[in-house]
């Protein structure tokens, strides 16, 4: 583990020395819990920045589609609250375009629903919240439910919605009841309060400058004025997020105690959309190489952020490791190439 830990700190300062990030965080954990973290870097680039710690806290944008927006979906279909093959519109019943009877819960959970909209969701952020939803539930889809995987931010919105509907509780509750409070991760909110251990993201002009504490994601942002969307905005730390990964590296139970049923957690990573020659997980990615590497498998699974963030793990190697960064700062990059190198470089040491 030494050397997996040497090698995975200088790949992490040789990025921040090529200025991909400021600073960055990775944690390993084991399935019998043994963890190992490095931190490496500074909030900023300014001079005297604050030094980015263990327990640094960084928004992990479409992290939050996963933990907690997709698992507390999961937890109500093994709660019987809800189904995989329910419709949408039953919960949701302003959804309204010609597929409406046809979407159903599990297209939201393996993301093969895509809207067609004529601009990004992020485009929209100046709009209202109504304005936004109603946008989500009119706008017609590009392909008929279940027959393109298409990465996006409506399906977790919608996917959020439904949780809070058969719980009758906002999102930021239930992912305290159910996950956070009785795991541990006491760093996970969606309204972060310690602004000295938070990294900030971009420097955003129309948002009054330098982003610290509040979501990056514009839709998320807009959204947030009327309820926690379930497509951005959990802020947490690499500490709680190994406490979440070994639950599942434990097939569902922590210290006792049940979170997850067996047979959920393998859904999450057990390819849902084969016939379609894709491959995902119920609520994650799967064996994804241009993030996980090339020690990836069918067993493999994860998420990303835009921010700069990524989760992984691998039931059957028994390991899982978190990274959290502000790639994003001080402006956002064109694509995720750099980004993407650095997740598969790393996920190359651990995964090996």
């Amino acid at each position: 583990m030494q050397k997996t830990i040497q090698e995975i700190t200088a790949r992490l300062e040789q990025a921040t020395t090529d200025q991909i990030f400021p600073g960055c965080v990775v944690g390993i954990v084991h399935k019998d819990g043994s963890k190992n973290i490095v931190s490496t870097g500074f909030h900023t680039y300014e001079m005297q920045a604050q030094a980015v710690q263990d327990n640094s806290i960084f928004d992990v944008a479409s992290l939050t589609k996963s933990i907690p927006t997709a698992s507390l979906a999961l937890k109500a279909i093994e709660e019987g609250k809800l189904k995989i093959e329910d419709k949408v519109c039953d919960y949701l019943p302003a959804l309204q375009n010609a597929h409406r009877n046809e979407i159903l819960v599990k297209h939201l959970l393996t993301f093969t629903i895509l809207l067609d909209l004529k601009a990004p969701l992020s485009s929209h952020k100046h709009e209202t919240p109504d304005a936004i939803l109603e946008l989500i539930h009119t706008s017609e889809l590009k392909a008929a439910p279940g027959a393109i995987y298409a990465y996006s931010n409506s399906p977790s919105i919608l996917l959020g919605l439904i949780v809070e509907k058969v719980y009758n509780k906002p999102l930021d509750i239930l992912a305290n009841k159910f996950f956070f409070q009785p795991l541990g991760m006491k760093d996970s909110s969606f309204t972060p309060t310690n602004k000295a251990r938070i990294v900030p993201t971009e420097i955003d002009e129309e948002r009054g400058g330098l982003l610290h504490g509040t979501v990056h994601d514009e839709s998320a942002y807009a959204l947030q004025k009327q309820f926690v969307p379930g497509n951005a905005g959990l802020f947490t730390t690499v500490p709680d997020l190994l406490i979440f990964l070994e639950m599942l590296l434990n097939q569902g139970i922590l210290h006792g105690k049940q979170y997850f049923k067996p047979e959920t957690v393998r859904l999450m990573h057990t390819n849902q959309i084969a016939n379609i020659g894709q491959s995902t997980g119920l609520g994650w990615e799967l064996n994804q190489p241009r993030y996980m590497g090339k020690f990836a498998d069918e067993n493999t699974f994860g998420k990303t952020g835009f921010t700069g963030c990524l989760v992984i793990c691998n039931i059957q190697k028994g390991i899982a490791f978190a990274m959290l960064s502000n790639y994003v700062h001080p402006k956002r990059k064109p694509d995720a190439t750099l980004i993407n190198q650095v997740r598969s470089d790393i996920a190359n040491i651990i995964l090996r």
